[in-house]
């Protein structure tokens, strides 16, 4: 083989080489749009928050309809949307958008299983409750049946807030606060953070917890939603749980390592009853049973969250800031303030 030939060879070794590395970027970055979008629809995010501008890009330069059908796939045409289904709403401002961004690239033809999908959501009556799917990690979804109004029967325990995100998220950082410990979690909501804990930490046993009467039965029905009950691993328990009625007592027999909050900050009315829980949780601390308390807030009135400190401090309550990174997992509003701060006395 003469040298002209080896280096002709060398050359064409190369070039394919780079289409196959180019091929290879071209499908991960394409991989990561479509899941963006799946991830974006099924927690029911800003209908502006998905990447329009990089799907808009691609109609560009092809205008097939593949990748319309891709996202319709891994959208209101996939499993879980057909049994955990966002807002009928939610799911026709989305088709609307999609519809109008293909038919913006004008495609060489039209895609019939789009127009299909929103005749059928048009159909669909509108109901007062919702899925929203919270895909972890691991690939497995947190689906939560939550109301589609942010105040509902006189409470906002039936959405889920920033802050409880955020606290999922850390959970997911720092499993080991939770790995094989009994787990209080207070005012749980909906129940985002506490099945993110029992789906990825593995604790001994977990506790929800809340109060108002709609909200307990939300957070039953979606801890079942999640095949979460007390025989499973961890065992798991939903309890009613007044923070103006708590004894020692009982916080002693629940016997948690680790108790969290999220988004219990919020009225000036409850922060001196949570206060005096929280100093009931630590007071009940023991050699046996030595409590890591976490509480996370979104900061949206600094007056509001400054009063739950100085309360603190004058119960003999000291806290810290828990300071770093957090992985984003979960697409939300990142824009307020939100501090997690660790108790003790």
């Amino acid at each position: 083989m003469g040298k002209e030939e080896v280096n002709k060879r060398t050359l064409t070794m190369s070039v394919a080489r780079l289409s196959g590395d180019r091929r290879a970027g071209f499908m991960e970055e394409n991989g990561d749009v479509l899941q963006e979008f799946k991830v974006c629809f099924f927690a029911m995010s800003r209908i502006s928050s998905f990447p329009w501008t990089i799907l808009e890009k691609e109609l560009e330069h092809n205008k097939s309809s593949e990748r319309i059908s891709d996202i319709l796939k891994q959208t209101c045409l996939h499993p879980l949307c057909q049994k955990h289904p966002p807002s009928v709403k939610y799911r026709r401002l989305f088709l609307s958008e999609l519809i109008r961004r293909h038919e913006a690239a004008d495609p060489a033809e039209p895609l019939d299983e789009l127009y299909d999908a929103l005749g059928e959501v048009l159909g669909a009556a509108e109901g007062t409750e919702c899925y929203k799917s919270y895909l972890l990690p691991c690939g497995e979804a947190v689906s939560l049946q939550e109301s589609v109004a942010l105040i509902s029967e006189g409470t906002t325990g039936l959405v889920t807030w920033e802050a409880a995100l955020y606290l999922a998220e850390w959970a997911l950082d720092n499993p080991q606060v939770f790995t094989g410990r009994t787990v209080l979690e207070l005012g749980s909501g909906v129940g985002l953070t506490g099945i993110t804990v029992c789906r990825s930490c593995r604790p001994f046993r977990f506790v929800f917890s809340d109060c108002h009467p709609s909200v307990l039965q939300t957070l039953e029905k979606n801890v079942r939603l999640n095949r979460l009950t007390e025989q499973t691993a961890p065992a798991v328990c939903v309890e009613e749980l007044d923070w103006t009625a708590a004894t020692e007592e009982r916080l002693r027999e629940i016997r948690a390592n680790t108790v969290i909050a999220a988004d219990v900050v919020y009225d000036p009315d409850v922060i001196g009853s949570l206060v005096t829980l929280l100093s009931k949780i630590l007071r009940c601390s023991s050699p046996e049973v030595l409590r890591e308390v976490l509480i996370c807030s979104t900061i949206r009135n600094p007056g509001t969250y400054s009063c739950f400190k100085q309360q603190l401090e004058k119960a003999g309550i000291s806290h810290v800031v828990m300071s770093g990174p957090v992985s984003h997992v979960f697409p939300y509003n990142r824009v307020s303030a939100i501090e997690m701060i660790k108790l003790y006395m």
